[in-house]
């Protein structure tokens, strides 16, 4: 427990889609004052996302999917390019990752390695994000992916690593998970290319 901040009081505001809190607490300044706060604090669950990556063919799976607050927030036509994700909803990332690989990009994979673990937006939503990477190959393709019936509508994507790479400089690419996994691919030669 942080002892500069006590107080808490916590109202649901909405409980639609997923949580959305309104939290009022006393923080307690480097000068030793106590200030009252109000912050909204959207609860969607934690995630998993993963980089699925092949050094032979030097490319990634990723996903194109339509985004909504991309397009309120002015993405032209509301799709986004993206590391195959899901929430964990009351799994392990590491299942979870799994069966989200599958269903969004019907590549059926056995073995998954987390890289790191991050906040995406922590001033206003509590979601942890888990972040993996797997080699695949065609091997594993089992089904057409794709997402959820009636839930999803995903166009799977087999890019070049450099093109992909190149989609991030040239705005193509602007998802942040996805374009940590790719730097870090990048960073760490998963795959080899130049």
């Amino acid at each position: 427990m942080n002892n500069r901040v006590r107080n808490l009081n916590t109202e649901v505001l909405s409980d639609n889609w997923y949580v959305l809190r309104k939290v009022t607490f006393e923080w307690q300044a480097k000068n030793g004052n106590w200030q009252k706060h109000s912050r909204e604090a959207y609860d969607r669950g934690n995630g998993a996302t993963i980089l699925l990556y092949n050094n032979t063919t030097k490319s990634v799976i990723l996903t194109n999917q339509f985004r909504m607050p991309t397009y309120v927030n002015g993405n032209e036509n509301g799709m986004l390019i993206e590391a195959c994700a899901g929430l964990l909803d009351k799994d392990d990332a590491e299942n979870c990752i799994k069966r989200e690989t599958e269903e969004e990009t019907g590549y059926k994979i056995s073995q998954v390695k987390k890289v790191f673990e991050a906040y995406m937006s922590p001033g206003s939503v509590t979601e942890i994000l888990y972040f993996f990477v797997a080699e695949y190959t065609k091997e594993q393709k089992v089904n057409d992916g794709g997402g959820v019936i009636d839930e999803e509508d995903i166009e799977v994507l087999e890019l070049d690593f450099a093109k992909a790479m190149e989609m991030i400089k040239n705005g193509e690419i602007k998802d942040g998970k996805t374009i940590m996994l790719l730097q870090y691919a990048m960073l760490h030669q998963l795959v080899q290319y130049n």
